[in-house]
């Protein structure tokens, strides 16, 4: 097995995440099988319990392991299908340790962070790397590890010298490590300065690793007297100096290092210039290019509650580009807090409540992502109505799926209170109730987690057409409430539709209203599965709503592929 191992210095938020994806990216395209890992420092067992607003969004795999927002990107680039042990934190090598510890393993020996922290550190990076991630037999040629957080951060050193002796253990012809670092320019003198990425290395080196390809995160690209400085002062090679300037769109950054020969580096430095193949990145760059190029665009409403972030709903984002794209349209999301479309918010804020109000009516569809906790419900239920009474297209998912459920029983049901006994365990309609199976103690890892199928009872409604009239899919969940199985009957009755459960019946996956051009909701997260060229059927499905083509989309294409060719005939016509 080949290790590349990416670090990060001088500050956090540089794009190591991006960074290690467009290298895998770079590899595959040279025909090498890659794996991915993600070191998390940070003594939480996964990111399950995190704020999106502390960490971003947590990521669920099929295996429902809750991880870090980084292995969405990997998933993403590499369109692969990770576990949850390609995740390491502090908390589950601490966890495995002590277990070890209580057993009575390491037969009355004084239990250290090193060895035995940094054993099981090496142990987990080795078993993990030879796990299959894309569908193929066997383990991969190369693993990615991202090692999060700074080099110099007190919670990653075990980390570092389990890597340094990793290093040693697997020898220099298997092992490269790329440094991910910031050339700041001052304003006042706008110069690139490389004094930060200087002592960043010299810290890493300090603590036994040299660097052999150094990634530059800058503004503008490097000058040639940056790099060479660089060069002379970090010891490493000018050829292997990569610079990740500012572009347009991430899609770029496997073309910038493609374009540097970073691939070339990587592959002497691993020993794999004899076996591997020029990189063939013609669709990847035809797909960045065609974004670049995109005029047209759709304004998406998303209605959520953690707005002031947008790696809060990233995967959300994501999905909505990619089915964007597949329709030749640039994706406009006009994010909506949905606190500032309450009632009460005409009274404390009114500019605000005017101003989010006029952003939602001048979406072409809405979107109410998922989320926990009561804040903002208000305001989702005062969307999904909007949606539903102005033929609006809306999807809702999760929470927004659980958000239309109330909206309809209010509004058409008549039932003023009901409620999902989230926010109100005293409702006397609950028509969100609590998971049987779910625990009241624990947070961590006790929700309904990971890919479930969900099995379609009809082929005549929107999202069977739109699944390319399959019985069944496979989503992944993340949700510890459900629709009242008692309340399906009389909801039903009266137009609100649930065309997909699971496989007991008894628990509600998808809904529509019949009568709406495209109101759908689920319980499952279908932008966890999106993929660049692969849009998630019911993004697809929105943005074509929004539009207004989604009927003649259904009707020419019943194999739920997107023929782009159709639509530029259509566009041209009009």
């Amino acid at each position: 097995m080949k290790f590349v191992l990416v670090t990060g210095g001088v500050v956090s938020g540089l794009g190591k995440g991006v960074t290690a994806s467009s290298i895998g990216v770079v590899l595959k395209s040279c025909g090498l099988r890659v794996t991915s890992i993600k070191i998390d420092p940070y003594l939480n067992m996964d990111a399950g319990t995190m704020s999106p607003f502390e960490h971003g969004e947590v990521f669920v795999l099929d295996d429902g392991g809750e991880v870090d927002l980084d292995l969405g990107n990997y998933e993403r680039f590499l369109d692969v299908t990770l576990t949850r042990d390609n995740n390491i934190t502090t908390g589950k090598i601490y966890q495995s340790v002590l277990e070890k510890e209580r057993r009575g393993d390491y037969l009355g020996k004084t239990v250290q962070v090193v060895p035995h922290i940094t054993d099981a550190i090496k142990n987990w990076i080795e078993s993990v790397a030879l796990i299959p991630v894309d569908g193929k037999e066997g383990p991969a040629d190369v693993c990615v590890i991202e090692l999060g957080g700074t080099v110099g951060d007190i919670e990653s050193m075990p980390f570092i010298e389990a890597l340094r002796q990793l290093s040693f253990s697997v020898g220099p012809d298997n092992f490269c490590l790329v440094h991910v670092s910031l050339i700041p320019v001052l304003g006042v003198v706008g110069e690139q300065k490389t004094k930060p990425t200087q002592h960043s290395v010299r810290e890493l080196r300090a603590l036994g690793l040299t660097p052999h390809l150094l990634a530059c995160r800058s503004a503008q690209p490097l000058l040639v007297a940056t790099k060479e400085k660089l060069s002379q002062f970090c010891h490493v090679p000018a050829a292997n100096i990569l610079n990740i300037h500012d572009v347009p769109n991430i899609w770029h950054v496997p073309l910038l290092l493609r374009n540097q020969n970073a691939h070339h580096s990587i592959l002497k430095q691993l020993g794999l210039l004899s076996i591997a193949a020029p990189p063939k990145l013609e669709a990847w760059t035809k797909m960045a290019e065609t974004y670049d190029n995109l005029t047209d665009s759709v304004r998406i409403a998303m209605v959520g509650k953690y707005v002031g972030l947008s790696d809060s709903y990233l995967s959300v984002v994501k999905a909505l580009l990619h089915a964007c794209i597949a329709c030749s349209l640039k994706p406009s999301v006009d994010w909506i807090a949905a606190s500032d479309l309450e009632d009460d918010s005409a009274k404390s804020t009114p500019e605000a409540h005017a101003a989010a109000w006029k952003t939602l009516r001048n979406a072409e569809c809405v979107l109410v992502p998922g989320g926990f906790g009561d804040r903002g419900v208000k305001g989702m239920i005062l969307a999904a109505k909007y949606a539903r009474e102005n033929n609006v297209p809306y999807l809702g998912i999760c929470l927004g799926m659980q958000i239309s459920v109330i909206e309809f029983a209010r509004s058409v049901l008549g039932l003023e209170r009901a409620n999902s006994v989230e926010f109100d365990d005293k409702t006397p309609n609950p028509v969100v109730i609590f998971m049987p199976e779910g625990s009241r103690t624990h947070k961590g890892s006790t929700m309904r987690l990971g890919s479930r199928r969900t099995l379609l009872q009809t082929s005549d409604c929107i999202t069977s057409k739109l699944y390319s009239n399959s019985e069944y899919v496979n989503e992944r969940h993340r949700h510890r409430y459900e629709v009242n199985p008692e309340m399906i009957e009389t909801l039903e009755e009266a137009g609100l539709k649930f065309v997909g459960k699971d496989e007991t019946g008894k628990r509600m996956e998808v809904l529509e209203v019949p009568s709406h051009p495209f109101y759908v909701g689920v319980q499952f997260h279908p932008e966890f599965k999106s993929r660049p060229g692969k849009p998630s059927a019911l993004f697809l499905g929105l943005i074509l709503a929004a539009r207004g083509q989604l009927e003649a989309y259904l009707n020419q294409h019943q194999n739920g592929q997107l023929d782009l060719v159709f639509y530029k005939e259509e566009e041209d016509k009009d």
